[in-house]
């Protein structure tokens, strides 16, 4: 947990159609579960919604950061396209079964290259650091609220870090960690915050959920690969 200072500067709309034998249901969100290569991309193809759209339905998460078995919100659909025009996007964004995703790291010191969840990443180098995480509770946030140093909402993906060591802005690959708030093996993530309690080769993770589940991830020594 840390103690942070810092400076921040539906509609939805439903049709009901009146006929002598029934009226038809408003749209309703549907829930896609992702594959290895699912991305917002192949979403927009296989449901014919805008990637903004997909987007915007699911705020807490990172194009970066969809791996296989995480849920993803899809606004106003109960079924995708239809089969004739799904053939291209199909096979990219079909739903997997969490209980048998397995992720694997794969990296290529020789090219400086890492490979995580089916996507590779060019990265400088490697550190190891203290991790340790928070949660969106008023006692961890201060007055400013679940925000991040600039005031964009915290999310999965969110770290503070000592600017010193780690610049804001800086996208990383987080390896090494133990949660189930957090995708196994790896996850992609940007140095949009900082703290008091943050200095020298250590940083704090961002964690959606409660505060006591949170509190179970501890401390923990993890491998940063910074993302070029």
């Amino acid at each position: 947990m840390k103690t942070r200072f810092r400076a921040v500067t539906l509609f939805a709309a439903a049709i009901g159609i009146s006929t002598l034998l029934h009226s038809a249901p408003a749209q309703a969100d549907s829930v896609h579960i992702a594959g290895a290569s699912t991305t917002y991309y192949t979403l927009s193809g296989y449901y014919d919604i805008s990637i903004e759209d997909i987007m915007n339905a699911n705020p807490g998460i990172e194009a970066g950061n969809i791996y296989s078995g995480l849920s993803l919100t899809i606004p106003g659909v109960t079924s995708p396209k239809p089969a004739a025009l799904q053939k291209a996007t199909v096979a990219a964004s079909s739903a997997v079964p969490a209980s048998v995703i397995s992720a694997s790291l794969n990296v290529e010191a020789a090219s400086k290259t890492v490979e995580a969840w089916g996507k590779e990443f060019s990265y400088d180098k490697v550190i190891q650091v203290k991790a340790s995480a928070y949660s969106s509770a008023a006692s961890e946030n201060g007055e400013w609220g679940a925000v991040d140093y600039f005031g964009n909402p915290l999310k999965l993906g969110t770290i503070a870090v000592d600017p010193s060591v780690i610049p804001l802005g800086t996208k990383v690959l987080v390896t090494g960690h133990s949660h189930p708030g957090l995708p196994k093996i790896a996850f992609l993530a940007t140095a949009t915050d900082k703290g008091s309690a943050i200095k020298g080769n250590r940083i704090d993770i961002f964690i959606p959920g409660s505060q006591s589940s949170v509190a179970e991830f501890g401390y923990q020594y993890v491998n940063l690969f910074i993302i070029e």
